[in-house]
């Protein structure tokens, strides 16, 4: 609490210092309505503060003068000398009191009650009799607050020192160097690198501090409304550049409280609605692409926008005429309109109008925008988009053209050689669309879309495609290079550059040269991609009882698209051609120490490896080759069955295509497998051999086990044996005794070479 305590003392002096202007300017000119938003959003921001700092004097102050600025920008006030002076006393006192809590040293609180007084209507025309200011002596501070612009300087010098460094090492390793060089070489190279990691974090740091201070707030703003929240904080670790952080705290101060106020109800409206009496508010951070995501949701009542739209009728913002054109989320974003608010009291939280519309306007003039999820009756997500000013990144460095361009590495799923055997680029009327692995997707061409040289390069045989992934969607970005990785530092660029929408920020390679970082989600928007996302749909049982299985669509090895349920496939595997054989009247593939037989539609060619699909029934394994795997689809119910009897079991339509459904039922029934050798038989070897020679294979075949001798523990299943006599402890009915000759010996022997009567004792000897 120490720290935020200091945070808000150096705020608060800072914000005073920057109004002092405005104070006197409003003072000559109380008609001046950007004046008076500035300091009744100070005075609301040291409200909101005080709630969770345990500050009361300031937050009774606050609140007292904010009552009035709230009337004097409805109208229903004259912002008169009197008023002015009042409001400016008060503010004089909140630096006073800040001070004083900074010193440790007393404070009397005896005038305070005048102050406020001094607010009414009726109070005296004249301020003589404002008690004087007795600012207490301010004390040195305990911290150093630096000028950002002062921290790029540090950064770009930090730079220029890594070029320099790279450029010594990329020299001495053209000729030979000595070992007392390359050992200072090395320690320089430490330096450097532990310096611009100081350096970076100076500006970098955990969202951690903008999310200490919720639980106490919520705790206590909960507490003075009567309801119970539970609060969960996740991805406190992302970092964030510190200006961003400091930036996002009003908002979010702003968010949170309306959350609790606004959104979550009292307890027994909770029950009523058969929720659980404590609500839920979950906060969280995470990075995506080239921003950072705030994520503020619960399970409280939503946005009733029908009661907006109402209350904007009647404030006389919209005529009935508009409201009616609204589609639903243009009667949500009514809550970001200045003045208009969902509750009908005015509240020590909320009520009058302010919030929202300076959270939006704050959010803009960073560069970040807002986002609300609502869902009437079961809550809202509000969801925050804040660029990164400053941060290290790993990135792709692509070209284009003779131009080259990082892209954020956690943005690019994956990069292909356009006319590889797994993609290929079609044109529709004016645009492109590249299917890979049967996955087809929209196509920009980077030159083409900034206008550079060789625009249509990345569809020649060289030219590349990055699979860029947005939160709205993915598509296929064609590049004409990809050359190299790289960990940089991202700052943003000339505003004129930023507001073309494609580009991120800039950074300063090892190289030396400027370079661009595209953002994948602008590119999407100024190449007018629209990307169409399923809406969201509940999950219930009716719902899963109507979705298909899961199947695995793949190009079979004479060029047809096929698919398979997902559930019979255990894995895909690469496997050698020459595993592969046809042998004993079947393709059979060795693979670890087994023989498994093997399905193919069409001969494999002349290629060195083949993709297999490793089927499993549970107990008996057979592999499917194929051409190459393309991607997990979900079958439709509707199968139009085949005609005649095959491996193919019917025909569906995926994304729009006809696909043949092979019959895992007729694959396996197929192969002519043995029973599995779980029993044991033991051979009572002969003089000769002949029982490990000849009889050997034959009986494992039917699916028995084999052995010379029992292993301890054990005990065998049935006995076979021709010149020895069988154990003296085993049962007569488990031995089956061979003879040599066709005719004539024992009758209850078998001639060794009757093959059927062979299995068929040996079956009677399991009880089979």
């Amino acid at each position: 609490m120490d720290d935020l305590l200091q945070d808000f003392i150096a705020e608060t002096r800072e914000t005073l210092e920057a109004l002092s202007g405005e104070i006197v300017a409003w003072e000559a000119e109380p008609t001046d309505r950007a004046r008076l938003d500035a300091i009744f959003r100070f005075v609301h921001t040291v409200k909101g503060s005080c709630g969770f700092l345990d500050l009361p004097r300031l937050a009774r102050l606050s609140h007292a003068a904010e009552d009035v600025l709230a009337a004097v920008r409805d109208g229903q006030r004259v912002p008169d000398t009197a008023l002015v002076n009042a409001v400016l006393a008060i503010v004089d006192r909140i630096g006073e009191i800040v001070e004083a809590i900074d010193s440790g040293s007393a404070l009397d609180d005896s005038s305070e009650d005048l102050l406020i007084a001094a607010l009414a209507e009726d109070a005296a025309p004249t301020a003589q009799s404002l008690p004087q200011s007795s600012m207490p002596n301010r004390t040195n501070a305990r911290s150093v607050r630096l000028n950002v612009d002062l921290l790029d300087r540090m950064m770009s010098s930090m730079s220029e020192m890594v070029l320099a460094r790279n450029e010594l090492a990329r020299r001495l390793r053209d000729q030979p160097i000595e070992p007392l060089v390359e050992g200072a070489l090395e320690r320089l190279s430490l330096t450097v690198a532990e310096m611009r990691d100081t350096v970076t974090r100076t500006r970098m740091q955990k969202v951690e501090a903008l999310f200490s201070a919720l639980p106490r707030m919520v705790r206590d703003t909960a507490a003075e409304l009567g309801k119970q929240v539970q609060l969960t904080i996740e991805g406190s670790d992302v970092e964030l550049d510190r200006e961003m952080i400091e930036l996002m705290r009003d908002p979010l101060v702003h968010i949170i409280r309306n959350a609790v106020d606004h959104g979550i109800e009292a307890p027994a409206d909770r029950r009523a609605a058969g929720k659980r009496e404590a609500g839920r508010l979950t906060v969280s951070a995470r990075q995506s692409g080239n921003q950072i995501l705030i994520e503020i949701s619960d399970d409280g009542r939503g946005i009733d926008t029908d009661r907006l739209a109402t209350k904007a009728i009647a404030q006389k913002l919209h005529t009935p005429a508009e409201i009616a054109m609204m589609d639903a989320k243009a009667r949500l974003d009514l809550v970001f309109h200045a003045g208009l608010s969902s509750r009908d009291v005015v509240t020590a939280v909320s009520g009058r109008g302010v919030g929202m519309d300076v959270v939006r306007a704050n959010l803009e003039n960073i560069g970040g925008r807002i986002e609300l999820l609502n869902q009437a009756g079961r809550g809202l997500t509000i969801v925050i988009y804040v660029p990164l000013t400053l941060s290290i990144m790993s990135t792709v460095v692509v070209g284009a053209g003779r131009q080259r361009f990082a892209i954020a590495r956690q943005s690019v799923e994956e990069i292909l050689n356009v006319r590889g055997e797994a993609v290929r680029v079609d044109r529709i009327g004016d645009a492109a669309v590249a299917t890979v692995r049967g996955r087809r997707l929209p196509m920009v061409a980077l030159g083409s879309l900034l206008g550079l040289d060789r625009a249509d390069a990345a569809e020649d045989a060289d030219g590349k495609l990055a699979i860029i992934s947005t939160r709205d969607g993915d598509y296929a970005l064609a590049i004409d290079t990809v050359l190299d990785t790289e960990e940089l530092v991202v700052k943003p660029a000339a505003p004129a550059v930023m507001a073309t929408g494609v580009y991120a920020g800039q950074t300063l390679p090892d190289s030396g040269l400027p370079m661009l970082l595209l953002d994948g989600a602008g590119i999407a928007a100024v190449a007018g991609l629209r990307f169409h996302r399923a809406a969201p749909v509940e999950e219930t049982e009716t719902v899963e009882a109507e979705r298909g299985i899961s199947a695995l669509l793949f190009e079979d090895l004479d060029g047809e698209r096929r698919v398979l349920p997902l559930a019979a496939i255990d894995r895909v595997e690469p496997v050698p051609t020459e595993a592969i054989r046809r042998t004993g009247g079947r393709l059979r593939l060795a693979i670890g120490g087994a023989l498994v037989p093997l399905h193919a539609v069409a001969p494999i060619g002349s290629r060195s490896e083949v993709p297999v699909l490793r089927l499993t029934d549970g107990e008996t394994d057979i592999a499917y080759a194929i051409h190459e795997a393309i991607e997990i689809v979900t079958l439709p119910r509707d199968v139009a069955p085949a005609e005649g009897a095959g491996t193919v079991a019917g025909v569906v339509i995926v994304e729009g295509e006809q696909i043949e459904l092979v019959d895992a039922l007729a694959l396996f029934a197929a192969i002519d497998t043995a029973p599995p050798a779980d029993r044991l038989c033991l051979l009572q070897q002969d003089a000769g051999g002949w029982m490990d020679t000849f009889l050997r294979p034959a009986i494992e075949a039917a699916g028995y086990r084999c052995v010379a001798t029992v292993p301890p523990g054990a005990s065998a299943d049935v006995i076979v044996t021709m010149d020895a006599p069988p154990p003296p402890d085993a049962d007569p009915a488990q031995v089956v005794r061979l003879r040599r000759e066709r005719t004539g010996g024992d009758a209850k022997s078998i001639y060794r070479y009757d093959r059927p009567a062979l299995i068929a004792a040996l079956a009677r000897a399991v009880g089979e």
